[in-house]
């Protein structure tokens, strides 16, 4: 019986088996490198036990160092969640040999499975269709060009030891070949030690779907039904739902015969995933199977209500399944959102830094699994999942609508997400139909990451952003003196500047350049204190006044403090507790004063909803149910900047800490405006810098194979002319 699992894992996933360690009365050890010494997984705990540095390849992909803590401190077993080394063969067996149980399947299933082409071999013996394409040995670009146009263009490129969706290329011309075999190789050989590729026919527009499997080690094999996996970006998968909506009831049934063929072939033991892909006429090919948990699981548990977690553990442990197919019945309809740290008006930059908010609401038929809270930090070394947001309904409509409440009210702040563009992605026609491929985003992706805003929503957006300045700017002299308490309460402090046409007394007028994504503007405010905190504001921009009045409402939260006056707010303003001020905010952290609110934005006759958070010069604020960030700045600190000189050099600086994948250009060369300078890569992804102007490469300042920081200047460039 186990007893005591050490997780080989970190942050959500981490969490998760945590979680079904302890219902089942299991004890649980935690592993964390430097980056994640103050995760909730390590806390949650019976013990926590540090593997070394931050980067993967110094602690999570240690596979000596967690036998060893495993063998050290009374482990019966590992359970290695999924990524790092979840499908490594070889570590299966140095569990096997150390005397502990791997909670996965067999190591030549793992090794078989994980070798794509060999895995594509197996299924065509078995008579499990599979897609055209190459899967030999030989690996000479010019064998690899003569299978792509015996294939047939497109193909895509995929890494045989791949995962993730790193090491895959789509080609759609021979000519585009070369480059793109060198980018895949490099990048395979990055995440997983193995440029070997292998070539398949590109299918048009189809559907992505899985089947999960579950087998014992007494030969009984199940099936429980499938997930559809189609929106994907760049191969990773961004929205999965359970059932799928391309399967019809035999459909269903033939894929998922074929599903348990592919398990009971290779004699798989514990969880697994069988995935395909459904053309257009309903037929389904072989694509891979993941011999781990999915990142997706969650809509089956929900669907099925079981824990597939507990299924692996009792499976290692060698008991057999009570489950019967017959009885597996699904139940309604899930959704699961992958929120993540990038941000879409940046081309999906991912994006690292603390977590200020980190909230989600709760309801009937929602979860949300993260290994994450409000204080932590993303570090740059892993990837950028934050969460998992899953919505269950009786109804796919039902789940659809609790998805949208759920996106609507959840709260990040400190770095940009993609909880916008998962709004807009679950609101699109397309994908409300059911109708939709894996070229869903490569069709709807640019629009959806940058949605036009409407122009109502511009106005408001504006007033939102100028009344969240006007009441920082009221406590920020609040906090510096000029004030009395009275009763609890500050009174003003306002400096008279002058009359106001309609206005009794103008109270301050503040200067800011505030900037939504690429667009930045500059506003004038004018501010008139109202009578309990509320404020009145007329916004100037374009030449035109807007006139609004915001109105504070009392937080929410009951891990509060007030503070007692002006003089203790001016003192403590940088280290106190996690509390709220009065007129409807709350400040918490130490460090950069991180603030949150709510409020009423009152136009006359419509008052809009408004929750918000600023750290820095950073503001982030829900309006109408849509999520906006942008950046509010004084004009005059600026203002020496020379012309369009700061913006070119930050398009030569790291957008984020990684390595150096490759350096495209030499020092002295001419380049033209969008041409490759260096391949940075950074959270298990590569990026291009490219050059923001036409010009001559004066300076390289890193070497293939280096380290960068966020903000290092990379290039340095002079402009023709």
């Amino acid at each position: 019986m186990i007893e005591s699992i050490l997780i080989a894992n970190r942050g959500e996933i981490a969490r998760r088996i945590g979680r079904t360690c302890r219902e089942m009365g299991i004890r649980v050890i935690a592993v964390y490198s430097d980056a994640d010494r103050d995760m909730p997984s390590v806390a949650e705990a019976h013990l926590a036990l540090r593997l070394g540095p931050g980067p993967a390849a110094e602690s999570y992909l240690d596979g000596g160092k967690l036998i060893a803590l495993a063998q050290g401190n009374g482990a019966d077993a590992i359970h290695p969640g999924y990524g790092f080394l979840a499908e490594n063969a070889a570590f299966r067996e140095d569990c096997e040999r150390a005397g502990l149980i791997f909670i996965g399947p067999p190591a030549e299933v793992i090794r078989t499975m994980g070798d794509k082409a060999a895995a594509k071999q197996a299924m065509e013996a078995a008579g499990v269709p599979i897609i055209p394409g190459y899967m030999g040995e030989d690996q000479d670009p010019e064998i690899l060009a003569e299978a792509a146009a015996r294939t047939g263009y497109p193909v895509l490129l995929k890494a045989v030891a791949g995962g993730g969706g790193r090491g895959i290329r789509r080609v759609d011309r021979k000519e585009d070949l070369a480059a793109a075999l060198e980018s895949a190789v490099r990048e395979a050989k990055a995440a997983f030690g193995d440029g070997r590729m292998m070539v398949e026919k590109f299918l048009s527009a189809p559907r992505h779907v899985e089947f999960q499997v579950l087998a014992d080690a007494h030969g009984k094999v199940l099936h429980l039904y499938e997930r559809e996996c189609s929106v994907q970006r760049r191969h990773q998968k961004i929205v999965e739902e359970t059932p799928s909506p391309a399967l019809d009831d035999a459909l269903r049934a033939r894929m998922a015969e074929a599903a348990v063929l592919a398990a009971r072939t290779i004699g798989y033991v514990g969880a697994g995933t069988v995935e395909f892909m459904v053309d257009s006429e309903g037929a389904f090919y072989f694509l891979e199977m993941n011999t781990r948990l999915q990142v997706e699981h969650p809509i089956t548990e929900m669907t099925l209500g079981v824990d597939l977690v507990r299924l692996q553990i009792e499976v290692a442990g060698g008991s057999p399944l009570a489950l019967e197919q017959e009885r597996l019945i699904p139940r309604g309809h899930a959704i699961e959102c992958r929120l993540n740290a990038e941000d879409p008006a940046r081309g999906f930059l991912p994006s690292v830094g603390p977590l200020h908010a980190f909230q989600f609401p709760p309801g009937p038929g929602l979860r949300a699994d993260t290994g994450f809270a409000a204080g932590g930090a993303l570090s740059p070394y892993y990837d950028s999942l934050l969460a998992k947001l899953i919505a269950w309904g009786e109804t796919r409509d039902e789940a659809l609508r609790r998805m949208a409440r759920m996106l609507e009210e959840s709260r990040v702040a400190g770095i940009a997400t993609n909880l916008g563009f998962l709004r807009e992605v679950i609101g699109h026609p397309e994908f409300r139909s059911g109708a939709y491929s894996t070229l869903f985003l490569e069709r709807h992706g640019e629009a959806l990451a940058v949605p036009e805003t409407p122009p109502h929503l511009e106005t408001e957006r504006v007033l939102a952003a100028a009344a969240i300045d006007a009441w920082l700017e009221m406590h920020k002299r609040r906090r510096h003196g000029g004030g009395h308490s009275s009763g609890g309460h500050f009174s003003s402090p306002w400096e008279d500047l002058g009359e106001a046409p309609r206005m009794p007394m103008v109270a301050s007028r503040l200067t800011r350049r505030h900037a939504f994504g690429g667009e930045a503007l500059e506003t004038m405010i004018e501010v008139l204190p109202a009578g309990s905190g509320a404020l009145d504001l007329t916004v100037h921009w374009n030449g035109v006044p807007h006139r609004v009045r915001y109105r504070p409402l009392p937080t929410d939260t009951t891990d509060t403090k007030d503070f007692p006056d002006a003089a203790q707010a001016a003192e403590t303003v940088e280290t106190v507790p996690a509390g709220s001020f009065p007129g409807g905010a709350r400040f918490s952290g130490t460090g950069p004063a991180h603030w949150s609110g709510q409020g009423v934005l009152d136009l006359a006759e419509l008052l809009l909803p408004l929750r918000w958070d600023a750290n820095g010069s950073g503001r982030w604020f829900t309006l109408r149910g849509r999520h906006f960030r942008c950046t509010s700045e004084d004009p005059a600190l600026t203002a020496s900047r020379a012309a369009g000189a700061e913006e070119l050099a930050e398009g030569l600086r790291a957008p984020l800490p990684g390595k150096v994948a490759k350096v495209e250009v030499e020092e002295g060369q001419q380049v033209d405006s969008g041409d490759v300078l260096l391949v940075l890569e950074a959270m298990k992804v590569e990026h291009k810098i490219t050059a923001p102007f036409r010009g001559k490469v004066t300076r390289i300042a890193f070497a293939t194979g280096e380290q960068v920081n966020r903000g290092d200047p990379l290039v340095e460039m002079e402009a023709d002319g």
